[in-house]
């Protein structure tokens, strides 16, 4: 019987195979011998076999460092080669495995490739009500490395961690461009805006399905979704399957705009994020489509076409929020749609997000809340606009009055933003604005109900910064003048404690040569009673209301954000959708579970932390105090290399603890080092919000001087006034 060609793996492979960074492979190269050499590939990109590369990695201590998530994207490298069925038909395998217990899905792992195929796809078939396409599915032996992972992966980190991995490797595979996924605290927002009793939901560019998700946590019992990419689609489909199970799902493929695959339908409210800047989205072909109904968006304005797409299911009375592009609200080829949504009362609000709040990160992006008018409903007469853009530069939405935000501010993994305060600006303003519009007071420079009368002239520009900064008499000169006082007040003392964080000196040369320890991985260190690994698994069907007050005691909940930022715990119990999540101990170390974005990845817990409940976006180690020193452990889990090394995933990229490496030492050389890292980490928060509070205050008095509310000082006693005058 002739054998299986040899499985080859590239030098990132093996970087993920055994939890160390490409520098670390590129070490070995060099420094050991007995290093396997190349089997393939080229000079600058060899290949190895992978079995004697698993043999030299057993050798040397590093087989239990491969995460099932990695086993299984190498396995689909590798499937590519050689295998029958492609990646996007193990997508409904994904849900069929989740249906299984983990010991049938070991058992499965046992068998044949022969039987394995076989029974891939009888649960393929099983899956033909569910899963458009998958009764059409075959596997063939050839698949049994790829089938064993994907079952391995869904039985150690779930259903999600799998789709995750297909998903990433289908969309490369289609070099699908402008394909972003929706950020999970920006999806939260979107779905808070509609009304808690809307039932059916549609999402015509669904992309993963995120919004559908967030849709469905609040209350949405029917879902449906198209999207263009049939990987997209079916992704959609199976993760919807998996985590919002109570709720009916219907997802389809296609065009949303030029084969609708739901002509019929209208529903309480649509959420989208639709593509952008797409000029063959159908504009000749739908020049006399009956969804234009508010003009005939131009060649240029697809984001108006799906405005109207959006309006046209929703039910009179129905919402819609879509998320898009700055350009949508000014481009002067969208001025007279733009113009009919207003006057007809279509528009209700635009929300301007800051950039870096979702991807295309460069770009601050904007919400446009939309209802569709009712027949005989009441008149309309105002549109409101809120700029967190400017919010988040401003001062807190609660605290202390004048405090600017970076004081207290946290962010997100990839960028600095402080979404709980950003949401719970935008609600209280929308909330205010929806049950009373013509007594909305608003906010400076931030919220603002403009009349629609003076919203229609040439331009029709909804640019929420133009809206809400367009009155000087909005402007409190003396609130102002005391917000930059206390801004000034609140830099004087982080400067001070920066100077003192940066006074610790005593640092020398370690020699010739950088030493090097004998290492463990966190998953080693936890099965030797080291360490304990928690984290919080959030349940969809669960909310803190059914859960109880009881077990949801702590008032506050420590995000990874508030680790960037070195905050105390600012995120809301109340959005835990869990009945169980970890209580925080002071000396817990916390580590961010997604990487990127600025300050630290990883902080020890301090009394201010102790009670909080552990964020879904962070793990905790909890380390036994007579074998580990907390800052020590902290420290060296913070190394970019050891983040890189753990980190898995293309456009977002995950932390898996377990993989996370720590040097061996003896306690005493522990705590040494742990003092150290305790001043770089109080070193590094200062410098932050020393920063943020200097462009916070600047920004105050640049906008008081050139907004007229602030005078610049006098001259000093006996200088001449001349320059002034002349």
């Amino acid at each position: 019987m002739p054998q299986p060609p040899a499985a080859h793996v590239t030098a990132a492979e093996i970087s993920r195979i055994a939890g160390v960074t490409r520098a670390t492979v590129s070490n070995w190269r060099r420094r050991h011998d007995d290093f396997p050499s190349p089997s393939g590939g080229t000079e600058s990109s060899p290949l190895y076999d992978l079995e004697v590369v698993q043999a030299w990695l057993a050798a040397r201590g590093h087989t239990t460092t491969a995460v099932p998530r990695e086993e299984f994207r190498t396995a689909l490298r590798l499937h590519a080669q050689g295998g029958a069925a492609g990646g996007t038909a193990l997508l409904p395998l994904v849900l069929a495995a989740s249906r299984h217990a983990p010991d049938d899905l070991t058992t499965f792992t046992e068998l044949t490739d022969g039987d394995l195929a076989a029974r891939a796809t009888a649960e393929a078939k099983a899956l033909a009500d569910t899963v458009p396409g998958s009764d059409a599915l075959r596997f063939a032996p050839a698949d049994g490395a790829a089938l064993r992972a994907l079952f391995r992966c869904v039985r150690d980190e779930g259903g999600q961690a799998a789709l995750g991995v297909l998903a990433e490797r289908e969309l490369e595979d289609s070099a699908a461009s402008g394909t972003y996924q929706t950020p999970s605290p920006l999806a939260e927002l979107t779905a808070r805006l509609l009304p808690r009793s809307v039932g059916r939901v549609l999402d015509p560019a669904c992309g993963s399905g995120t919004l559908l998700e967030a849709a469905a946590r609040h209350g949405a019992t029917e879902l449906y979704g198209q999207d263009t990419l049939p990987v997209q689609a079916q992704r959609s489909a199976v993760g919807l399957l998996l985590e919002t199970p109570q709720a009916e799902i219907t997802v389809r493929e296609g065009d949303s705009l030029r084969a609708d695959a739901f002509p019929g339908l209208t529903v309480d409210a649509v959420l989208c994020n639709p593509p952008y800047g797409d000029r063959d989205w159908g504009h000749d072909e739908l020049a006399y489509d009956p969804r234009w109904a508010y003009g005939v968006p131009a060649r240029a304005e697809s984001e108006l076409a799906w405005i109207q797409h959006a309006l046209a299911h929703l039910t009179p009375g129905g919402w819609a929020v879509l998320i898009l592009p700055p350009a949508t609200a000014t481009r002067a080829s969208g001025r007279r749609v733009r113009a009919e949504l207003v006057r007809s009362g279509a528009v209700r609000a635009v929300v301007a997000l800051p950039a870096g709040a979702a991807p295309p990160l460069h770009v601050g992006l904007q919400l446009w809340v939309l209802q569709r008018p009712e027949p005989g409903g009441a008149e309309r007469k105002s549109v409101l606009f809120i700029d967190t853009a400017g919010a988040v530069e401003g001062t807190a939405v609660s605290g202390e009055p004048g405090r600017p935000v970076a004081a207290t501010r946290t962010g997100s993994a990839r960028n600095p933003l402080d979404w709980p305060a950003l949401t719970a600006r935008t609600l209280t303003h929308w909330e205010a604005f929806a049950t009373a519009p013509d007594a909305f007071t608003g906010e400076p420079a931030t919220a603002r109900a403009v009349p629609v009368v003076d919203l229609l002239d040439d331009l029709v520009d909804l640019t929420p910064a133009r809206q809400v900064r367009s009155s000087r008499t909005d402007i409190d000169p003396a609130d102002l003048s005391a917000r930059v006082d206390t801004g000034r007040r609140y830099l004087t003392e982080t400067a001070q404690s920066l100077v003192r964080a940066a006074g610790h000196t005593g640092w020398v040369a370690a020699g010739s040569s950088a030493k090097e320890w004998r290492t463990a991985t966190a998953s080693d260190l936890a099965r030797g009673g080291a360490l304990t690994l928690l984290r919080t698994v959030l349940d969809p069907k669960t909310s803190r209301a059914a859960s109880g007050a009881e077990s949801f005691s702590p008032t506050s909940v420590l995000t990874g954000a508030d680790i960037a930022t070195g905050s105390a715990p600012s995120g809301d119990p109340a959005e835990l959708r869990t009945e169980a999540a970890p209580v925080i101990a002071a000396g817990d170390v916390l580590v961010r579970a997604v990487a990127g974005g600025t300050g630290p990845m990883a902080r020890v817990a301090e009394e201010r932390d102790a009670g909080a409940f552990l964020g879904p976006n962070v793990h905790l180690l909890r380390p036994d105090p007579t074998r580990l020193d907390p800052w020590f452990l902290a420290g060296f889990l913070d190394s970019e290399d050891n983040i890189a090394g753990a980190s898995t995933g293309s456009t977002v990229l995950h932390v898996a603890p377990g993989r996370l490496r720590i040097p061996l030492m003896p306690l005493e050389e522990q705590r040494r080092y742990g003092e150290a890292f305790r001043h770089v980490h109080a070193l590094r928060v200062e410098a932050w919000k020393a920063a943020r509070l200097a462009e916070e205050t600047a920004g105050l008095l640049a906008g008081g001087l050139t907004g007229g509310a602030l005078i610049p000082p006098p001259p000093p006693s006996g200088s001449s006034t001349a320059d002034y005058s002349s």
